[in-house]
């Protein structure tokens, strides 16, 4: 058994997919990239600001499941360019200041809408 998670807070799919999926206790956030909800539009700026863009709507799907970016257990972080690593990291560091949860980071040839990152998360509920 699978349940849908959605909010307005986080931007709306834009294919076949959704915003999350629970299953087994479990959270399957889809990739974020920086959109703002608001504009839907991709936010200007550099690498972190597009990584606070990220971590911010994958906060607010988190949230319309009932946790926070600390029940997070696993990341894939997409980049452009790792040249621009530091700066993600630095970001990443702010939204995950202790027990940061298991992460790979993929150099990717092209991302949606030109961005620079999307991250993706898998998180679990208490026990």
């Amino acid at each position: 058994m699978r349940d849908v998670i959605s909010t307005a807070e986080a931007p709306q799919a834009i294919g076949p997919y959704s915003q999350a999926i629970r299953a087994q206790g479990l959270i399957f956030t889809s990739g974020q990239i920086a959109i703002d909800p608001a504009t839907a539009q991709v936010v200007a700026g550099d690498v972190g600001a597009q990584t606070e863009r990220v971590l911010n709507n994958l906060k607010a799907v988190l949230e319309a499941a009932g946790l926070t970016l600390e029940h997070v257990v696993k990341t894939t972080v997409f980049m452009k360019s790792l040249v621009e690593f530091p700066k993600m990291n630095e970001v990443y560091a702010q939204f995950f200041p202790r027990n940061p949860p298991a992460r790979c980071t993929i150099q990717a040839a092209e991302l949606p809408r030109d961005v620079q990152i999307e991250i993706d998360a898998i998180a679990t509920y208490p026990s």
